[in-house]
């Protein structure tokens, strides 16, 4: 999964999944996803890669790169599923507990499913 902080265009997002092939997920803030193009909209859907709206919160990347998941997040999801919430209602509650966007939360527990 990849988190962009820029305005991407049909090259940008073609030549991101040539060179990362495995990706399965991409997050743009919401400013920027009303800007792409439905040409790579669908061309994401074709590769299988999920859009996904919402920002990173709290993350510098002067001090790091890359931001992970914590695993008390996937715990608490499992923890509300298990608990019989609706997916709705888990991305609810785990978004506003950690600022995760609920569009990533959802993606998160449907990966975990």
């Amino acid at each position: 999964m990849i988190h962009l902080a820029f305005r991407a265009s049909n090259t940008d997002i073609f030549k991101l999944l040539q060179n990362c092939p495995r990706i399965r997920a991409i997050q743009v803030p919401s400013s920027y996803r009303k800007t792409l193009s439905r040409a790579s909209e669908m061309f994401l859907v074709m590769q299988g890669v999920d859009l996904i709206e919402g920002d990173v919160w709290g993350h510098r990347k002067d001090i790091n790169e890359y931001y992970s998941i914590d695993e008390i997040v996937m715990h608490r999801i499992a923890k509300l599923r298990a608990n019989g919430a609706s997916p709705n209602e888990i991305a609810d509650a785990v978004s506003r507990e950690t600022r995760l966007s609920p569009q990533l939360v959802k993606y998160l527990i449907k990966q975990s499913s």
